[in-house]
């Protein structure tokens, strides 16, 4: 009966345990740059998030509370929080939290929630690579064999620099 006065129900139960098994268990490991030390973070965040027992439990987190999501969120923020804060103190200059949600983790929790499979090899790389790319924006569009890279402009533009290989 305690369980019931404090949850309500077993969705409530279920998300709230959820929501505790996504919490870090450490902080992110220090490889000696940004660059690196995001990589790797991204790389074990989408390995540890995609894998059947992270799908199940980010479910379950979505299916209680609203708060729980919020509380997954701050647990993702504060980690890349950890990592930003390092970089500073050693003179690297470092993109917001935000700016690392909006591009690294967000694509990569879509991609979890709604196209289910395997992801392509790099792909945590390559979102962070592009938090780094001197061209805001880069994406790489694959086209009858070839891969065409170029800049989405953010603002309104004539011209967007487009490079080919094939």
């Amino acid at each position: 009966m305690t369980i019931y006065r404090r949850w309500g129900d077993l969705r409530e139960l279920l998300s709230d345990v959820a929501v505790q098994r996504l919490r870090p268990e450490a902080p992110p490991a220090d490889l000696g740059g940004l660059s690196a030390d995001l990589q790797a973070w991204a790389e074990q965040f989408l390995d540890e998030m995609s894998s059947p027992p992270g799908r199940a439990y980010i479910r379950d987190a979505l299916l209680g509370d609203q708060d729980n999501a919020g509380q997954c969120s701050a647990y993702a923020a504060g980690q890349i929080e950890v990592i930003t804060t390092r970089a500073a103190a050693r003179g690297e200059r470092a993109p917001e939290v935000e700016t690392v949600l909006d591009r690294v983790v967000a694509p990569m929790m879509y991609r979890i929630l709604f196209r289910p499979g395997p992801f392509p090899p790099g792909y945590a790389r390559e979102l962070v690579a592009g938090l780094f790319s001197r061209r805001p924006g880069a994406v790489r569009v694959r086209a009858a064999g070839c891969v065409r890279a170029g800049s989405v402009p953010l603002s309104p533009s004539p011209v967007a620099e487009v490079l080919w290989s094939c």
